[in-house]
C-alpha cells in the first residue's frame, strides 16, 4: 500500500442533532490500517493529556497486532508540565519527541488535523486523521472526526470497542483514557455527549495515580493569573452576570475562576475567558434553572467556534479567524457582554404547570401512523428505583412508577408518558420502526449503576388518531419547563413547533421542526 492517498471518514456531528450514529462498518475504521507494516502516530505539538491518551490507545492497539508503531510529537517545546510528565512515566506511554518523521508506511494524526496550526506538518505519502475538534482547514481532506465528543480519547475508545479490543484488562490504558477525558472536559464539568459519559462511567482506573495527577495542575504563576483576573471582572446588574478575562493559561484555571465567581450572591451566570493559540477559550457557569450553561456556551460560540457542556458548567472555544470575519474586530469582552444580554432577551420562558395557553391561532394536528417505540419502565427496573434517562438531548432524572412509559421517536428522541395517555393515543403493532439516531438512549439505575438500553426493551406502536394536539410554529425562541420536570427546560428555536395536547392544556412541549413534519399531520 504505497500509493499517495489519504483515508477519509467524516462523522458530521453538528449542533442540529440531525446526524446519524456511525454505522458498524464505519466504526471499524481502524481495520483500514491492518495492512500496513509500520505506522506512525502523531499528536499535536505541546501535547495535553487527551492527545497522549488517544495516541497511547492507538499505539497499544496496533502494537498488539504485531505491527511496528511509533508514537511521536514535535514542535518547539517538549513536555514540561509536571502532571503530563507523571502521566507518561507512571503509565509507560512510549511517546517520543522527534525532529522529523520516522520511516513509516502511514502517518495517523490524533487529537489534531494534519496541516492545522497546532501540529507541525510532517510530509508523508499516506495520512489519516482521528480527531474530535471541529473541522477547520481540512474540510475537503480525509478524516474521522467526531466533533460532538468531549475528547479524542472517547473517539478512540469507541473505535477500539468496535473492533473488540480489550481495554478493561489494561489498567494503564484505561487510566490514560479516563484522565484524557477528565482534562479535556474541565474535570468532567464540560462533559455533555452521552458517549463521553459512558466511557467515564465504565473505565477501570488507578484511583491513587489519578488522585496524584489531578493535584499537580496548578502552579504559583497560574495562581497569580487567577488572582489578577478576579479583580478585573465586569458585572451586569440587569441580568446578573459577570464576565472575567484572564491571561493565557491552562483551561482548568478558567474553570477554577468561574467556579469561584458563580458563588457570589449577586451572580446568576458568569463567563471566564482567555486568549489561546488560534482563538479564545471560555468557561461558563450558571446557578439558575432558567439558564443552561451548555446552551449559553453554544450560543456564545455559534458561528465562531463550538461550545457545550453540562447544565450548570460548560465551556467552548472561539476561533480568532472566524471571530474577526464575523465581528470585524469587535473587542472580545464587549462581544461577550453584548451576546449574553442578547441571549437573555432572545427566549420566552414557559412553565407548563401554570401556563395558560392562548389557543387562538393554533392549528390541530394528529400523529401520523408511523411506527415508533415504547418501553414500560417497570418491565426492566423495579418500582421506586431512581433512574437517569440518558439521551442525546441530555440527562433526565425520574423515579420508576407504575404506568411510567418512555416513547422513543424516529431519531432516538425520548420523552416520558403515562400509561393512560399512551393507551388513549397509541396502539401496539408488529413491524420495524424506521429509526435513524446518533445515540441509542439508555437508562441508568442510580442505586446499583446498572445500565439498560431502551431499544432492547422497546415495543413498537403507532398513533391511533384518537388524540389531537394544538400546535404553532415558533416566532421566538422558547424554554419550556414541562409538567414532567419543573427543574429542566426544553429549548425550542424559532421555526420549531410549540405543541399542546388538546386533552391536557398543561401538557406543553416543543418539537424540532424537521421531526414535527415527519411525525404530525394537520387535521
Amino acid at each position: 500500500m504505497n500509493e499517495d492517498f489519504r483515508i477519509v471518514l467524516e462523522i458530521d456531528e453538528s449542533d442540529s442533532g440531525t446526524t446519524n450514529i456511525p454505522l458498524k462498518e464505519e466504526r471499524l475504521f481502524l481495520k483500514k490500517f491492518h495492512g500496513y507494516n509500520s505506522i506512525c502516530i502523531q499528536c499535536h505539538d505541546n501535547p495535553d493529556a487527551d492527545a497522549l491518551a488517544s495516541g497511547y490507545a492507538l499505539y497499544k492497539y496496533f502494537y498488539s497486532r504485531g505491527q511496528k508503531v511509533n508514537f511521536i510529537y514535535t514542535g518547539h517545546n517538549r513536555i514540561t508540565k509536571p502532571n503530563l510528565i507523571m502521566m507518561v512515566n507512571e503509565l509507560g506511554i512510549p511517546v517520543e519527541y522527534v525532529g522529523k518523521l520516522p520511516e513509516c508506511d502511514i502517518l495517523i494524526t490524533t487529537d489534531c488535523q494534519y496541516g492545522a496550526g497546532n501540529v507541525t506538518k510532517l510530509e508523508a505519502k499516506t495520512v489519516a486523521m482521528i480527531d474530535h475538534h471541529q473541522c477547520g482547514i481540512m474540510q475537503n481532506e480525509n478524516y474521522y472526526i467526531r466533533s460532538g465528543l468531549g475528547s479524542c480519547a472517547t473517539v478512540v475508545w469507541d473505535l477500539l470497542k468496535a473492533v473488540g479490543f480489550d481495554i478493561d484488562s489494561d489498567i494503564n490504558l484505561s487510566t490514560a483514557l479516563y484522565y484524557g477525558l477528565y482534562n479535556d472536559t474541565n474535570q468532567f464539568e464540560e462533559i455533555y455527549h452521552p458517549l463521553d459519559k459512558d466511557m467515564r462511567d465504565s473505565l477501570n482506573k488507578n484511583e491513587q495515580l489519578l488522585f496524584k495527577l489531578m493535584n499537580t495542575n496548578l502552579s504559583l504563576n497560574e495562581l497569580d493569573i487567577a488572582s489578577v483576573a478576579l479583580t478585573k471582572q465586569v458585572y451586569c446588574n440587569k441580568n446578573r452576570f459577570s464576565v472575567i478575562e484572564a491571561k493565557q493559561c491552562d483551561p482548568n484555571i478558567l474553570g477554577i475562576i468561574s467556579d469561584f465567581v458563580i458563588q457570589v450572591e449577586e451572580v446568576d451566570t458568569c463567563v471566564a475567558f482567555n486568549p489561546n493559540p488560534g482563538g479564545y477559550k471560555l468557561s461558563v457557569r450558571s446557578c439558575i434553572k432558567e439558564i443552561k450553561a451548555n446552551e449559553l456556551a453554544e450560543y456564545l460560540c455559534s458561528g465562531v467556534g463550538n461550545g457545550g457542556g453540562h447544565l450548570t458548567k460548560a465551556g467552548g472555544f472561539i476561533s480568532a479567524r472566524l471571530f474577526s470575519e464575523k465581528t470585524g474586530g469587535t473587542d472580545i469582552k464587549e462581544y461577550f457582554i453584548s451576546r449574553i444580554n442578547q441571549y437573555y432577551n432572545d427566549f420566552e420562558i414557559i412553565y407548563a404547570k401554570t401556563h395558560d395557553v392562548d389557543t387562538f391561532g393554533l392549528k390541530r394536528y394528529q400523529k401520523k401512523d408511523i411506527i415508533v417505540g415504547v418501553t414500560d419502565a417497570c418491565d426492566f427496573i423495579e418500582k421506586g428505583t431512581p433512574i437517569l434517562v440518558r439521551t442525546l438531548e441530555g440527562d433526565v432524572n425520574l423515579k420508576v412508577e407504575d404506568g411510567l412509559y418512555f416513547m422513543i421517536g424516529i431519531e432516538g428522541e425520548v420523552y416520558p408518558i403515562r400509561k393512560e395517555k399512551f393507551e388513549r393515543t397509541y396502539k401496539y403493532v408488529e413491524g420495524e420502526p424506521d429509526m435513524v439516531m446518533e445515540y441509542a438512549p439508555t437508562v441508568r439505575d442510580n442505586i446499583c449503576g446498572n445500565v439498560y438500553q431502551l431499544m432492547k426493551y422497546m415495543k413498537t406502536c403507532v398513533a391511533t388518531g384518537q388524540s389531537t394536539v394544538l400546535a404553532k410554529e415558533l416566532e421566538k425562541n422558547v424554554k419550556v419547563f414541562t409538567s414532567w420536570d419543573e427543574t429542566k427546560y426544553y429549548r425550542g428555536l424559532k421555526g420549531d413547533f410549540l405543541v399542546v395536547r388538546e386533552d391536557d392544556l398543561h401538557d406543553i412541549y416543543v418539537v424540532r421542526r424537521d421531526i414535527f413534519f415527519k411525525t404530525y399531520k394537520e387535521v
